[in-house]
This record gives C-alpha cells, sequence and structure tokens, in this order.
C-alpha cells in the first residue's frame, strides 16, 4: 500500500527490516533547517525586500514611516526565521513547485501569526488595511520572483560540489546496498562502487560494482581519485572498524562510518553531541527533541482549534440537539484514552450509540446495531469527532497524531505488535497519517492494526510541521471514505 502523501512506502509484504530502515528516517529541524548559507542566503534577500516593500508602502501612504511599522517590520523578519525553517522553505532538494508551495505556506502562516497577535494585543486599527493587503500580495509576489532564480543557482552549486565527492563504500551487506541506493539516487554523488571485506558475501543482485576487497583499498582511493569513504559494515565487525579508521588516518580522504542500527526499532533516532561525546539518541520523542518546533505546533493546534470551534458552533449546537433527541443518554461520550507518553486522558466525542453495558469494549462495526440514525451519519462524516477540538484547546490533543485508541485495545494489541506503545510518544491527534493513508476503521484483524501502527511510528520519525499541514489539507478528502461508519 502506498498513502496519499507519496513520501513514505509500505507494501504488503514488506520486511521488517525494510519498515525500520525506511522510517527512521526523519527531517532536520535544526535552525536554520540545516541548511546553512542555503537557508540564509535566501532568507535574507526575500525578507529584506518584503519589508522593503512595507516601509515604502507605509511612506506612501502615510508620508512618514510610522513607529507601528517599524515593529511590524522587525516583528516579521524574527518571527519568520522558525517558520521559513520549519517548514523546510529553502530546502535545496525540493524542486521549483514544491519550493514555491513551501514558500506561499511560510507566508501565509508568518502573515496569520501576525494578524492573530495585533488581534489580541488591540493593534490592528494602527494599520492600514490598503497597506497590509498590499503588503501580504505583493510581498510573496517578490519573494516569488526572487526564489526561483536563487534557488536555481543554489541547487546548480550544490550538485557542482556533489558531483567533485567520488565515493566509495566498504561494506556489500544490506547496509552497505541501502546506502549506495540512497547516493546515487537522493544525493547523486558519484558512486565508484563497494569493496567486500574479508568476511563479506559477494550479492548476487547488486546494481553496484564491487571493485575488490579491503586489501586493494588504499591503491583504490588513489586510482579512482576518492574523497569520501563510507564504512557499512555490520556491527559484529567492530574490531575490523576501528582498524580501518586507525589505517586511514594518514589517507586523504574523508572517512564516514555509518552504523548498523537497521536492525533496531528505532524511533525519531538523531545523533548529537555530548560535550564531545557522540551520542546516539535511539529512541526520542518529536516533542522534547525539538522544543521550539513543538511549541509552534502547540500554538498552531490551539489557534486553528479555537478558531474552528468559533466556526463550527452552530453545527455543533444543532448535532448537539439530534443526539439528545436520537436515545436517552448524554450528549458527549467521554473515553478514557491513552495520550502523550502513556497518561491517560479523557477523549470527548458526540455520542453516536444508544446506551448499552457492554463487559468489555467493543469496535463499532459497519452494520453495528448499537448505532443510532443520527450516530451512522455523524460517524459516517466524522462529525462525531468534533468536540475533540476541546481536547486540543485543553492541551491534551494535536490536530495530528496517531488516533487515540480505548485503554482496554492498548492493553489487548500491547505486546502483540511490535512496539506498539511507541505511537504514544507524541500527542495523540484528531486526524494522522493513518487515516489519510485508508487505514481507518475497524481493526478486526492484526495485520490490519499492524498497518495502522507502522505508519503512526513512520509519522513520529518523519514528523515536521509541514508533513501536519499536508495531513490537514487532505483529511477533508477522506471524510467519505467506505471504511468509515
Amino acid at each position: 500500500m502506498q498513502h496519499a502523501l507519496g513520501t513514505i512506502d509500505f507494501s504488503p509484504g514488506t520486511s521488517n527490516r525494510a519498515f525500520k530502515a525506511r522510517a527512521t528516517s526523519k527531517p532536520d529541524h535544526s535552525l536554520p533547517g540545516g541548511r546553512g548559507l542555503t537557508f540564509w542566503g535566501q532568507w535574507l534577500v526575500a525578507l529584506g525586500l518584503s519589508t522593503l516593500l512595507l516601509c515604502a508602502l507605509a511612506q506612501l501612504k502615510n508620508g512618514e514611516l510610522d513607529t507601528p511599522y517599524r515593529i511590524l517590520a522587525v516583528i516579521a523578519v524574527l518571527a519568520s526565521v522558525p517558520v521559513y525553517s520549519l517548514l523546510g522553505v529553502y530546502h535545496k532538494r525540493h524542486g521549483y513547485l514544491t519550493g514555491l508551495t513551501r514558500l506561499f505556506a511560510g507566508w501565509l502562516l508568518l502573515l496569520t501569526g501576525l494578524m492573530v497577535a495585533a488581534f489580541v494585543t488591540k493593534t490592528s486599527e494602527l494599520f492600514s488595511r490598503e497597506v497590509t493587503l498590499t503588503w501580504a500580495v505583493l510581498g510573496f509576489a517578490l519573494q516569488a520572483g526572487t526564489f526561483l532564480p536563487l534557488h536555481h543557482l543554489s541547487r546548480r552549486y550544490h550538485r557542482r560540489l556533489q558531483g567533485e565527492r567520488t565515493s566509495l563504500i566498504v561494506g556489500t551487506g544490506e547496509l552497505a546496498l541501502e546506502l549506495a541506493d540512497t547516493l546515487v539516487r537522493i544525493k547523486r554523488e558519484p558512486l565508484v562502487g563497494l569493496v567486500a571485506s574479508e568476511t563479506s558475501e559477494l550479492p548476487s543482485n547488486s546494481l553496484h560494482p564491487i571493485i575488490g576487497r579491503l586489501e586493494h583499498l588504499r591503491a583504490l582511493i588513489t586510482e579512482c581519485n576518492i574523497r569520501r569513504l563510507y564504512i557499512a559494515l555490520p556491527l559484529e565487525e567492530t574490531d575490523l572498524i576501528k582498524g580501518l579508521y586507525i589505517d586511514l588516518l594518514d589517507a586523504s580522504v574523508d572517512v564516514v562510518w555509518i552504523p548498523d542500527l537497521a536492525s533496531l526499532m528505532l524511533l525519531n533516532h538523531s545523533v548529537n553531541d555530548i560535550d564531545g561525546w557522540p551520542a546516539i539518541h535511539l529512541n526520542e520523542s518529536p516533542l522534547t527533541a525539538y522544543p521550539t518546533a513543538a511549541l509552534t505546533k502547540a500554538v498552531l493546534d490551539r489557534t486553528i482549534a479555537l478558531l474552528a470551534i468559533l466556526a463550527l458552533s452552530p453545527l455543533m449546537l444543532a448535532i448537539a440537539v439530534l443526539v439528545k433527541r436520537s436515545s436517552p443518554g448524554p450528549i458527549i461520550f467521554k473515553q478514557q484514552r491513552h495520550g502523550w507518553n502513556g497518561q491517560i486522558i479523557k477523549v470527548y466525542k458526540f455520542r453516536s450509540m444508544r446506551l448499552h453495558a457492554d463487559a468489555q469494549v467493543k469496535q463499532a462495526s459497519r452494520e453495528d446495531p448499537r448505532i443510532t440514525p443520527i450516530g451512522r451519519f455523524i460517524r459516517r462524516t466524522s462529525i462525531d469527532e468534533l468536540p475533540q477540538f476541546f481536547n486540543v484547546l485543553q492541551g491534551r490533543m494535536s490536530l495530528v497524531g496517531p488516533r487515540p485508541h480505548a485503554v482496554a485495545h492498548n492493553d489487548y494489541y500491547t505486546g502483540k505488535i511490535d512496539a506498539y506503545m511507541a505511537r504514544h510518544r507524541i500527542k495523540p491527534g484528531i486526524t494522522g497519517l493513518a487515516q489519510i493513508s485508508g487505514c481507518r476503521g475497524e481493526t478486526e484483524t492484526l495485520d490490519k492494526m499492524q498497518q495502522r501502527v507502522e505508519l503512526d511510528l513512520a509519522y513520529i520519525n518523519n514528523w515536521s510541521l509541514w508533513l501536519d499541514l499536508k495531513i490537514l489539507i487532505k483529511t477533508p478528502f477522506t471524510l467519505l471514505s467506505k471504511d468509515i461508519y
């Protein structure tokens, strides 16, 4: 199965090792997005021009640059750094259309934040509506106009650097072959080939040439003008890795060790530095790993939840009346579920079933007799989930994240599915990657729940603000899925 976003591939029968190897990749959230001059150069030009535009418009309108516009310009420049960084606006891997889309999303998010701040501080009347609207439209046009040539130059520069970095891989196992595919297809490094160790078995289906063994390594580095050497050997060959490192200290080549961690179930892993000591984080929650990004996510969640409650309040009042008239019982159904880090939270939903006394929590099925007529409609359209916007306001849930399951269901699946409870390392969401990928509805088999858990873990490993926005955009188009009941 390939999910709707088209960025993470899961196929039926995919091996556990292959899933782990793919799902452990994650975006770079470091400020400024791990992109150095690529980010700062394009950001400086774009925000410099948009700031000059704001000042010019204010000057033309009022005859002088008033203090409120000066403050607005400073706040816009400062706020644009985390917003553009978190959305990966200037990442060199993006194509022109993707880059422009991210730029538009970043500019829109920045303007929304400024509008909310002006509304909260009651300063919106200090700004001319004509000036702000013109700045919003022309500001994006200026940034888009500079983005295309600068992005083109940036990509050409990085391609030239990659073309000069002739590489070689020590190892012929699955890790080495996956690394070779990545270097050739994604990073586009000129890979000369692979070098086998004394204990390596030569693969029969390798697409990359095996050009020698370790005894030929020094000669290969010189003859092929190797600039970067990757060591991709199994962990059991630690002594060989250490010997290679010492032997190559005086060689004119960059040596990169790729630890063979694909056999472990990694979650949002990263490599860090603790006072000079390299530290590999094998299991880390995105909310603690990236506090700035997590704060942005929380602010975005609560802002959108508040706006949604205000906009949808007439609909929710009408549904409340219909639910009350449908059958005896409360309007809101409250159920204990696991939240972030396994804490018990109460999740709100419009009641869609008649009151019943089951000895155990049972998932709703397609023709479940417990569901009322209005309940069937609100479940089919996902309107029963609307009260969870209040859960988001309370900080117990997020707009996007793994869907929370009943405590009894978690107790049942824990131990039957690997790393099942790891899906709680981030706040549960109203919608999620699994839901827009078709993994929703009843999970009557372990395989169906396994697929949902794999997508939930993939979401955690690949989490970014941009991924959240894509999921939110795609969610309305999945609400009429045949699996909703």
